[in-house]
């Protein structure tokens, strides 16, 4: 039976369903990779059209399974976008004289945690930051004394709208879901590094519709948050040049910067924008550059005031929007953090011969992300229908038989061995259609003869007696 995991990132551009196995040694090796055009189904990462949603999933699924030749059971599904938001909370509680903090203390304030109700939203991950035990921090409280214990955790959110469409999509689908995980989370435990995550740091998913703003500080998530903002918006203030999207988005993949020193820009040249038309590259900078300051700006917002001079590890930037000219020149200008890495591609060892994974310019890190999270076999049975969805037939080998030989019905005709072997009750219609045939063929009354027929009969019964004599005298 085939073994491989299947995970499907929803993302705001392109939802992508990528299916791998894990090797002994650590590595994956990606098996498939299936992608469909997202734009018009999902916005700022969240779902707003199903039925376009639905199609995208189901011909995602088909693709793996004929590059798999095998079912896929279930699925892995990474989910973000901007209906995610963290929340702190804090549950305490108070300890008799000379108490000692058990593992019940701690389950109670985690189901006390969890039991949390925030209006039209639901609670996606509780993350346990730390417990505050009197005045000191503890990772692991159990069996310290004390009088007093606080627990203090980050409850990530989502809309409870968004968990219902999302989750008809995959019913109307006919996709198991197995397990969700949170994109930018599973995103981190793979572009990051324990050094990072331990000194401090910042990961900045630049997506198409939405950017993802994740703080880590000693080896904890402290603040998760998405803003609206992605690659989209600058392609759309190129678009007002007067020209379609598609030629904006073009124009921008091929000469968009997103921070140029005033020194290095030519004020007579230009970019052409078709054979016609073209636009000053100092204009087109411009309009680049402020989108991208706003970007920045907003990122740099939700990072809390506490943790602004403790980002060690620095600011690690990935997704489509980190293959953008000088994107580290830019937030390292307007954030003022030197240490800036943009990470193109997973710290996994992943073996594939696909281009698009061997592209490794970050647009694939989540979905390779969920993928490394799971750890369920996603198979199914065997695919036996081709690509025209008709089913192949095993035929199981038998020992030959000795042929019957040719009878006969009794009229000359010689009766076919397979017609013989027919079963009684396929003969029975038959047989009582031949009887019912033979009642109907039961001699009838005789008609009247006509007179030319009674004068007949006469005139040849007068000669058989003219002649009858001669033969007795004879």
């Amino acid at each position: 039976m085939a073994e491989f995991i299947v995970a499907i990132e929803l993302g705001s551009s392109k939802i992508t369903g990528i299916a791998g196995r894990k090797n002994l040694d650590g590595s994956i090796s990606v098996q498939a990779v299936a992608q469909e055009d997202s734009a018009s189904c999902i916005r700022k990462g969240v779902v707003y059209n199903i039925d376009k949603t639905v199609q995208a999933l189901a011909s995602i699924i088909k693709k793996l399974e004929t590059s798999l030749h095998s079912k896929i059971a279930h699925v892995y599904v990474g989910v973000g976008g901007q209906s995610i938001q963290s929340v702190k909370n804090t549950n305490v509680r108070e300890l008799p004289p000379d108490g000692v903090v058990t593992q019940d203390m701690i389950n109670s304030l985690m189901d006390a945690n969890r039991s949390m109700q925030y209006p039209d939203k639901l609670i996606l991950d509780a993350i346990t930051q730390e417990y505050k035990v009197d005045n000191q921090f503890q990772l692991d409280p159990v069996g310290i004394q004390c009088q007093r214990i606080e627990g203090n955790f980050l409850n990530v959110l989502w809309r409870k709208a968004f968990y219902r469409s999302l989750k008809k999509c995959f019913d109307q689908a006919n996709i198991a879901v197995l397990d969700m995980y949170l994109s930018p989370l599973a995103l981190a435990d793979s572009v990051l590094t324990d050094t990072e995550r331990r000194s401090g740091c910042v990961l900045v998913d630049l997506g198409a519709d939405t950017s993802t703003v994740c703080l880590y500080y000693k080896g904890i998530v402290r603040h998760l948050a998405v803003i609206p903002l992605g690659g989209n918006n600058v392609t759309k203030d190129i678009a007002y040049l007067q020209m379609e999207d598609r030629t904006a988005e073009s124009m921008k993949l091929k000469y968009a910067s997103a921070f140029t020193e005033d020194g290095d820009i030519d004020k007579n040249a230009t970019y052409p924008i078709d054979a016609a038309r073209s636009v000053p590259v100092s204009l087109f900078n411009e309009i680049v550059e402020a989108r991208v300051q706003e970007i920045i700006e907003n990122v740099w917002c939700q990072i809390p005031g506490e943790y602004t001079d403790k980002l060690l590890g620095g600011i690690i930037l990935t997704g489509g929007g980190s293959n953008m000219k000088n994107i580290e020149a830019a937030f390292r200008y307007y954030t003022h953090v030197d240490k800036i890495r943009v990470a193109k591609f997973v710290n996994e060892t992943i073996k594939s011969s696909n281009a698009i994974v061997n592209a490794k310019d970050g647009r694939l890190c989540t979905a390779l992300g969920i993928l490394a999270k799971g750890d369920q076999n996603c198979a199914g049975g065997e695919l036996t229908g081709d690509l025209f969805g008709t089913v192949k037939q095993t035929v199981t080998p038998q020992t030959e038989e000795p042929k019957p030989k040719p009878q006969s019905d009794g009229n000359g005709r010689v009766i076919n061995p397979k017609d013989a072997d027919l079963e009684p009750k396929q003969k029975e219609p038959e047989t009582k259609k031949s009887d019912a045939h033979d009642e109907d063929e039961e001699p009838k009354e005789p008609t009247k003869p006509t007179w030319l027929q009674r004068t007949f009969r006469k005139l040849k019964k007068f000669g058989n007696d003219m002649v009858r004599p001669d033969e007795e005298e004879g």
